[in-house]
């Protein structure tokens, strides 16, 4: 199956990246009004749904795969027999009328395979679908629990903004995302990344410590988040 994998870190950024900052205020912040920052890229490939979500999406999509390869192995096996039964048709040592029967037979045959292999593309058009709407459903809401747990803490610590410090993910596409951080020097002393990380990786069922292994953007709009 040449389903395209792919992370719910990298269309998490993609996500992300679009906009420049995490306002956690209805207005610019004031005089008096903190500006915080965090890198979302460090809390996405530390957050622990992040390294479930993605086991889950390698684990389907081998499931496809295991699917879609004996489907393939049936049809190759097909194509021998079809094969064998249009040697025979043609066979001069046998009588006609068996030929005339093996020739209907590779014909009936024939169809099959057609039938069979507009099955497949079917089933990989459908699995396709499937692997990516599971992954925009896990993106979508480890993407809104890492915002709310962002906003929480903002607003603990009297910030009125929140700047993302991420630079671009190597697997994003340059028109899916700016080429660079808006942050152009951050002296880390309002970074509330790893507090974050912290509360969201609290009690966490999972080793957090394994990073997220990335692999190539998949056939999914990541301008929908």
């Amino acid at each position: 199956m040449k389903i395209l994998r792919t992370t719910i870190l990298t269309i998490l950024l993609a996500a992300l990246l679009n906009v420049p900052a995490l306002a956690q205020s209805k207005g610019a912040a004031g005089p008096t009004g903190k500006i915080a920052t965090v890198d979302f890229h460090k809390i996405i490939n530390g957050y622990w749904k992040t390294k479930q979500a993605q086991a889950a999406l390698n684990e389907h999509k081998a499931q496809l795969d295991k699917d879609e390869k004996a489907m393939i192995d049936d049809l190759k096996k097909a194509n021998d027999a079809y094969q064998q039964l249009l040697t025979q048709a043609n066979d001069q040592a046998i009588s006609a009328d068996e030929r005339n029967k093996r020739k209907q037979a590779a014909g009936d045959k024939l169809k099959r395979m057609q039938d069979s292999k507009a099955a497949i593309e079917q089933y990989d058009r459908q699995g396709k679908t499937s692997l990516n709407d599971q992954m925009q459903r896990m993106s979508d809401n480890i993407y809104s629990e890492i915002k709310t747990a962002i906003t929480a803490r903002a607003k603990a610590a009297g910030c009125a903004l929140v700047i993302d410090t991420s630079s671009q993910s190597i697997n994003v596409p340059p028109e899916v995302i700016p080429l660079k951080s808006p942050v152009v020097y951050n002296s880390g002393d309002n970074d509330l990344t790893d507090d974050v990380l912290k509360q969201l990786n609290a009690g966490a069922p999972i080793d957090t410590t394994t990073p997220v292994v990335t692999a190539p953007p998949p056939l999914v709009n990541t301008n929908k988040l």
